[in-house]
């Protein structure tokens, strides 16, 4: 099995991506360095294969089907063995700490294209936690003073890049209207049309998300990515971090990124109609052609935390600090209160102001 390990050249200490300075930095005697000096560590990710242990099912240790996706990798600084399942791709040692990157998981057409290198730390995912719970007004007060964070991890996700050229058109329903009165009678006109919008619109690096482990839905919505950031692909970028390779290819995710081009040009077009009363899309025919696709990975920040027995995983853009996660649970006691606080206030007011319309 290949192993990758960042030593430090100076101290031989274990170094990582620094997502504030941008370099590769080791924290125990301070070098720093870009990360395009690690270049030449890439050179076998160029060549075919796998570095995955073979696992044989022992005799009755192992329920069936229980080791098909695990592996086992051996870190090339203590010897200890790190357990990942077939998507783990960067990781770190349980018993050193040593920050290591699956090769075979990124070797001949497995390495993926493009990387957006982590911009936030793991102390801005924490404190874009806590102003997410300063939000929630109805959060129980006993949720914010026993909650802590269970897992924090800064994990580059995979995605698949989609290019294409749309020919679209859409037809929409129109309705304008008018109203006077005169000394007898009020009326109303409405007057009905046919609107019409076709074109070409071109598509560059329209995402989905690779993996199965996390729903797309999360992911989108931390969306976007500046993908003007993405650099060429060097496993440098993963020191230090988690990362996971694609378990749902590029072919499963066509239909997806189908549906997101064909949502954003509707929604292109139908801005388009304007100076109506109402708007209604009558048929819409989407095309599309010159597809083209790149593999990516993205860097988020997951956050873990778990109260009263459920779990709650939210996740960070960790380039832009974009922010969503699970609903929280609410205070039913602090909503009734509110309710009665509103009242209170409220309707004496209401009561007043209805007197002094009574009198005039």
């Amino acid at each position: 099995m290949s192993i990758i390990e960042y030593k430090c050249p100076s101290c031989g200490g274990d170094i990582s991506f620094d997502s504030g300075a941008q370099q590769m930095v080791c924290p125990y005697c301070d070098t720093a360095f870009d990360v395009e000096a690690l270049k030449s560590l890439d050179e076998e990710l160029s060549k075919p294969g796998g570095d995955q242990l073979d696992w044989s099912r022992p005799n009755n240790d192992w329920r069936e089907g229980e080791l098909e996706n695990m592996r086992v990798y051996a870190c090339q600084s203590c010897g200890g063995e790190i357990v990942g399942d077939e998507t783990t791709a960067a990781a770190s040692c349980p018993y050193c700490g040593s920050h290591v990157v699956m090769a075979g998981q990124f070797a001949g057409a497995l390495r993926p294209d493009l990387v957006i290198p982590f911009k936030l730390d793991k102390n801005e995912a924490v404190a874009a936690l806590q102003r997410h719970y300063r939000r929630k007004i109805l959060l129980p007060k006993v949720f914010k003073d026993q909650n802590h964070i269970e897992e924090i991890k800064g994990l580059y996700v995979p995605f698949w890049l989609f290019d294409a050229e749309s020919d679209a058109a859409v037809r929409y329903h129109a309705t304008r209207v008018r109203s006077w009165s005169d000394s007898a009678y009020h009326y109303t006109e409405t007057s009905h049309f046919d609107v019409a919008r076709q074109g070409d619109i071109g598509f560059v690096y329209v995402p989905v998300d690779g993996s199965s482990e996390i729903s797309d839905e999360l992911m989108e919505s931390i969306e976007p990515f500046r993908t003007e950031d993405a650099v060429d692909f060097q496993t440098a970028y993963l020191a230090g971090y988690f990362a996971d390779k694609y378990d749902v290819d590029a072919d499963r995710c066509v239909a997806r990124a189908n549906e997101r081009i064909k949502k954003s040009v509707e929604t292109l077009f139908a801005a388009t109609v304007t100076g109506y009363h109402s708007v209604a899309a009558k048929s819409s025919s989407v095309q599309l052609k010159s597809g083209k696709v790149r593999y990516a990975l993205f860097p988020i920040w997951l956050l873990g935390t778990s109260w009263n027995g459920k779990r709650y995983l939210f996740a960070m853009n960790g380039q832009t600090g974009a922010f969503a996660g699970d609903d929280l649970p609410v205070s039913w006691s602090a909503y009734w209160i509110g309710v009665l606080l509103f009242t209170a206030v409220f309707t004496p007011l209401v009561f007043f102001l209805l007197r002094i319309l009574m009198s005039t």
